[in-house]
């Protein structure tokens, strides 16, 4: 196949740029560099099956000829841009979910919509099955992010209703490994940065909040699943074990070998913000694509640890 990855520098979006090169496909990897980073891509060869084009999606897309699929990873994703750029991740999940998807329509190719657990909410039932219809604050600081992501849901079902699109629709929930950016806000880069570099680990609120963590490995595997499959969506792609906030902490000051002691600081104005536990129900994944998730956070952790160690700046 010839294979459209917008997002392909970010965190997620360059993992799925080696795993369809690695199964013999040809990828154009588009991304504006605003989140993204090069060096996540730096290991791949330019070639006759590589092409690395920057441009941000609600410009007019370049002529990029057809595609057989079209993968849309693209949008800042951490708390800090919410905070920063929420305009940008508004713009990024309706006029440039748009354009990829007239794309992916005028081409006849299968579309696959990076979605989230954020449209969940603050959630009141546990865990989340795809049925849930969510607990959103539309005016919340996640509010950008949350609505940006519904919304892109809301087209991409449209399309497929109306322009026949082949879409499918994935909602991610918590991942981390190798190639997340060190200091992007997120629990895990901040409590591995922390512990490396012999800090408190800060942790809001009392610590008992809970949270799940899938390695970005299995993340790819059941995505490229749900793209091999005809399921339009949505589906849920995550790691189903919870673990609080506190114990998290305590493995990465394990797992670092750190000095680290763990600290407590209020939680800051909640309204549309972190949920207390949020936690996914993979049965659909797991029924109708034959997957789980199959890495131990131990695992995934220690290897992410070792990516950090090598990534500069954090001396």
């Amino acid at each position: 196949m010839r294979v459209l990855i917008a997002g392909g520098g970010g965190f997620i979006g360059s993992h799925l740029v080696d795993r369809f090169l690695d199964r013999g496909d040809t990828v154009v990897a588009i991304d504006s560099f605003v989140t993204g980073r090069r060096q996540n891509l730096d290991h791949v060869d330019v070639g006759d099956r590589f092409e690395l084009v920057e441009h941000d999606i609600t410009l007019e897309l370049p002529d990029l000829g057809r595609f057989d699929a079209v993968l849309n990873f693209a949008s800042p994703a951490s708390p800090d841009d919410f905070a920063t750029m929420p305009i940008q991740i508004l713009e990024t999940g309706s006029i440039g979910n748009r354009r990829l998807l007239d794309l992916a329509t005028a081409c006849g190719a299968r579309f696959l919509l990076a979605s989230t657990s954020e449209v969940y909410g603050d959630p009141q039932v546990h865990p989340q099955s795809e049925n849930y219809v969510g607990s959103v604050d539309p005016v919340g600081p996640r509010s950008c992010y949350d609505e940006a992501k519904r919304f892109a849901e809301a087209m991409t079902v449209a399309y497929g209703n109306h322009r026949g699109t082949d879409v499918a629709i994935a909602r991610i929930f918590n991942t981390y490994g190798e190639r997340m950016a060190p200091f992007d806000g997120r629990v895990v880069s901040t409590f591995i940065v922390q512990a490396l570099a012999g800090l408190p680990l800060s942790v809001h609120g009392d610590g008992t909040q809970t949270r799940s963590f899938c390695h970005v490995s299995d993340l790819v595997e059941g995505l490229v699943a749900l793209f091999d499959s005809d399921r339009r969506g949505p589906v849920n792609i995550g790691e189903p074990t919870e673990v609080t906030v506190t114990a998290f902490a305590e493995m990465v000051i394990d797992v670092t070998g750190s000095t680290s002691l763990v600290t407590y600081t209020p939680l800051p104005d909640q309204r549309g913000g972190d949920p207390q536990r949020r936690c996914p129900d993979i049965g659909l994944a797991h029924s109708i694509l034959g997957w789980e998730p199959v890495v131990s956070l131990v695992d995934g952790l220690t290897a992410t640890v070792e990516y950090f160690q090598g990534v500069e700046r954090l001396g």
